[in-house]
């Protein structure tokens, strides 16, 4: 009996993420992400082991619409609480007791504190997930060993490929001179 082979498939090497850039201080990571921001890439990160002071204005990070999503949370917990007290109790079933009215709001402001925090609350941790992009499980750079001292002692900036004005040879020449110590290609893994 003889053995049907199929031919090899083509070794293909993987796609070009983007690239890591490592820096030793926080000085030099501001320097770089302020360069990196000034000549418009729009498709990067910066990574640091603690807050730096400044790093959200180097990066251009714009404030949150979270704060607007729980106000509008909350103002629609207050207002379903109330509906839902006016309905069950001047509507639905009305019960007329020693001569109160069927409806007033002193007596219905307890539930209508109530869900106005709750669904504030949960409109303020399920913003926070939505706006961030969590639960991410997976990321191309925790493939990295070096990317692992982003916890501990070392600053990085990272760049994905897919940016528009992504040119390899150009990045890593502007990020070696605003003082980066290694600057590696993060690649497609599956």
């Amino acid at each position: 009996m003889s053995e049907l082979s199929t031919p090899a498939a083509p070794a293909t090497s993987p796609a070009l993420w983007g690239l890591l850039a490592e820096f030793e201080t926080p000085e030099a990571l501001l320097r770089a992400a302020d360069a990196v921001r000034s000549a418009g890439y729009r498709h990067w990160d910066a990574h640091a082991p603690y807050p730096v002071h400044g790093l959200d204005e180097a990066v251009g990070i714009r404030r949150t619409p979270l704060p607007w999503l729980v106000f509008a949370c909350g103002v629609a917990g207050a207002a379903g609480g109330l509906a839902l007290q006016w309905y069950t109790n001047a509507f639905d079933y009305k019960f007329l007791t020693s001569g109160k009215p069927y409806f007033s709001i002193p007596a219905n402001i307890p539930i209508t504190f109530e869900t106005t925090i709750l669904l504030a609350a949960l409109g303020a941790f399920l913003g926070a997930l939505a706006l961030n992009g969590l639960p991410q499980l997976y990321h191309v750079l925790f493939t990295k060993p070096r990317f692992r001292r982003a916890t501990a002692d070392r600053f990085f900036i990272s760049i994905e490929a897919r940016d528009e004005k992504f040119d390899r040879a150009k990045l890593e020449q502007m990020l070696r001179a605003h003082g980066a110590v290694a600057v590696e290609a993060v690649e497609e893994t599956d």
